[in-house]
């Protein structure tokens, strides 16, 4: 067996969101994604926990809201950055429950 000579480039984004910004945090990804995938060549970029409502949302948690604003986030995030694997930490409500969860999105595809 011959041994592979794919490489596969990983980008680390240490961002420092802002709480509650979830549309300017969403741009932040969003251009640094596009960065890592068109001029460093990566096919997987990294983001930090609960890098799309800024860390600790502590009461922001509590506003009903959160989720559709968090959801079209996400829509818009996995709509712009086709072409690279991102990872990101977001609130994900699901049965009830408030999830601290880690998302991969791929090719316009939907975390959950």
């Amino acid at each position: 067996m011959g041994k592979s000579s794919a490489n596969l480039k990983i980008v680390m984004a240490q961002i420092n969101s802002l709480v509650g910004d979830i549309r300017g945090n969403a741009q932040i990804i969003i251009e640094l994604a596009c960065r890592a995938r068109d001029h460093m060549g990566a096919a997987v970029i990294v983001f930090p926990e609960l890098a799309l409502t800024g860390y600790p949302p502590e009461d922001l948690l509590l506003r009903p809201a959160l989720s559709l604003r968090v959801l079209a986030a996400l829509e818009q995030i996995m709509q712009k950055t086709r072409g690279i694997d991102v990872v990101l930490g977001f609130p994900h409500a699901v049965r009830g429950g408030l999830y601290n969860a880690a998302g991969l999105l791929r090719e316009g595809k939907s975390p959950a």
